[in-house]
């Protein structure tokens, strides 16, 4: 039987982050996630790195510090897959006031030691880069900083991380018993295509997400477990809607914000929404009514007026939220809780982890392995605040003198193919490319970016199994594809 330290059930950003800090201190760790990496909540996100401006508003003051402090450390530890963003803020003359904007986006710039980004300015929207975007009513407003993410990315560079730390990193893998036996937790395993297999851990982290009371039930089935609010964010992606690399953050009426953020190149990313959620539904997706929000709030503003038409995709997630009995949904917090059971005498600890966000996802690592030293054993030694994710180990953080040198380097590859692969990969491309020199070397081009040697890369080094773990989570190149194209990458993972 094997015996683990630390067992952490959940395969998204809560459970990767954890694994990459746990193994880094010296854990013997395994991950177990029973789909796919990122595969629900952490792959649906609204890619923002961001201190949650809204946030302000509901006193969340801490969540909002933490969020802004974490910005910059994420953005120097992977600068591959996160860079910053400016967002635009027009000033609503129905909504909220102007010395309010003034007002929570000073203490925005301010309550996060920034450095490497911007602070708040003002914007003349009618003047270019903006003149003709929005509705001529809209010509003041307000531009701060933020981050973009590609949310998924982070999950499997997490995971990465963790395993090349030494980390038994195990998707298709489902937990489907828990039971405590003396000093540690017996750990039933049911992987795909493999004989169910029983593990040791002398604790076990529970972040599954939207299932975390699902475990706990599996641990101890004489308690009534019901902890979560399950909420429901909603996007759509459009054609490409106004040039420049800014994202615009439409205020609405019911004090909801959605933002129109530049995606992929050759679309616009509109979203989210906050909608409960009932698993009876089945697996989320968008309803008719958050489609006509959407267009309705973003027609609010746009010169240019979007219809359903319009729409090339859409997707939706789940938030596995704490119940803090908020009567409204959007009003839920974002925070994180944890929950950490010792029995009645120092048994083995079981941590359980209730909501978090992409942002917060290394800190609130670095609380559960302080919160799991004492069961442990630790002392608490914290290390990733100054560790890259693999990729990210970039000079300065400069992507753009990176691309340059890549450039030159692979000058054989096309540059609007390169670009996106080095985004995904950063100092990683050279496992791929490596020494080659002719673009015939990288295999069958499925297109949309997308090259057999890269899927092949995806395959063995960041767990993929199916295609769309490699159209829609290790990358997006199935925005990119036609259908035949996407049928082509099928019949080959198969």
């Amino acid at each position: 039987m094997n015996h683990y330290d630390l067992v952490i059930i959940g395969g998204g950003i809560n459970g990767a982050a954890i694994a990459r800090d746990a193994a880094g201190r010296g854990l013997t760790v395994l991950l177990a996630e029973a789909g796919d990496l990122a595969s629900q909540t952490s792959s649906a996100s609204t890619k923002l790195v961001h201190g949650g401006l809204r946030y302000l508003e509901h006193y969340e003051f801490r969540l909002v510090r933490e969020s802004l402090l974490e910005r910059e450390v994420l953005l120097r530890a992977a600068p591959h897959i996160i860079w910053p963003l400016r967002i635009v803020l027009p000033h609503h003359n129905g909504l909220r006031p102007k010395w309010m904007l003034r007002l929570g986006l000073f203490l925005y710039d301010h309550l996060g030691a920034r450095k490497l980004l911007p602070g708040t300015t003002s914007a003349r929207l009618t003047q270019p880069p903006h003149a003709g975007v929005l509705k001529p009513q809209f010509t003041q407003g307000f531009e701060f900083s933020d981050c973009w993410v590609d949310d998924a990315r982070l999950v499997v560079l997490c995971a990465r991380d963790a395993a090349d730390r030494g980390a038994d990193v195990r998707t298709r893998t489902a937990c489907t018993g828990l039971a405590r036996s003396g000093d540690h937790w017996d750990v039933a395993l049911n992987r795909d295509g493999a004989p169910p297999e029983t593990v040791q851990a002398r604790a076990v982290v529970n972040a599954a997400g939207r299932g975390v009371d699902a475990v706990l039930g599996l641990a101890f089935p004489d308690r009534a477990a019901n902890n979560l609010r399950l909420v429901k964010g909603s996007h759509i992606i459009v054609p490409r809607i106004y040039p420049g690399e800014h994202l615009y953050m439409f205020q609405n009426s019911d004090d909801r914000i959605v933002f129109a953020i530049p995606y992929e190149r050759d679309f616009t990313l509109i979203g989210t929404t906050d909608m409960p959620y009932d698993p009876g539904e089945g697996p989320p997706a968008i309803t008719d009514a958050e489609v006509d929000y959407l267009l309705d709030l973003a027609n609010g503003y746009l010169a240019g007026p979007l219809t359903r038409d319009d729409i090339v995709w859409s997707y939706a997630g789940v938030r596995p939220l704490y119940d803090d009995k908020s009567d409204n949904a959007s009003t839920v917090t974002r925070d994180y809780v944890f929950d950490l059971d010792r029995g009645s005498g120092g048994e083995p600890a079981l941590l359980s982890i209730f909501g978090g966000k992409i942002t917060t996802c290394r800190r609130l690592a670095e609380h559960a392995m302080e919160r799991l030293c004492a069961p442990l054993g630790l002392s608490d030694q914290r290390w990733t605040a100054a560790a890259s994710l693999p990729g990210g180990d970039i000079p300065d953080a400069d992507f753009a003198g990176f691309l340059a040198e890549s450039q030159t380097r692979f000058a054989w590859m096309p540059p609007e193919q390169l670009e996106p692969m080095a985004r995904r990969h950063g100092t990683r491309i050279e496992r791929i490319l490596g020494n080659l020199t002719r673009l015939d070397q990288l295999g069958r081009y499925f297109g949309g970016g997308l090259y057999e040697a890269e899927a092949r890369y995806l395959i063995a080094e960041e767990w993929a199994v199916s295609a769309d773990d490699i159209l829609w989570r290790r990358t997006k190149c199935g925005l990119h594809m036609n259908a035949d194209e996407i049928a082509a990458v099928t019949d080959w993972v198969s």
